[in-house]
């Protein structure tokens, strides 16, 4: 099963399979932590009156936040360029470059 993930995820080792789980991990509960704040200062809770649409703009914001903390985090663990063909192929997906 390791073996099917180390394929999946393109890493070396099982040790480069933590890391990768590991960015993407703390990456995901930085960019949430981050968010709050974000959000407070927006004041959307107030504009927003509508909890579903409140949650779209909460996901809308956490979307590029998570972006760029899973970035800065690589570059943190070493592994820039693994992430940013990760990056690249979420970009193409949203088709913001070629």
């Amino acid at each position: 099963m390791i073996q099917i993930l180390i394929n999946k995820f393109n890493a070396k080792s099982k040790t480069h399979l933590f890391i990768i789980f590991l960015v993407f991990g703390l990456s995901g509960s930085f960019s949430l932590l981050i968010s709050s704040p974000i959000l407070a200062a927006l004041d959307l809770k107030d504009v927003l009156n509508n909890y579903p649409l409140y949650i779209l703009f909460r996901v809308l914001i956490i979307i590029p936040i998570y972006q760029l903390i899973l970035i800065l985090i690589a570059i943190l663990f070493g592994e820039f360029d693994y992430f940013w063909k990760f990056e690249k192929k979420f970009l193409r997906r949203l088709k913001l470059i070629k």
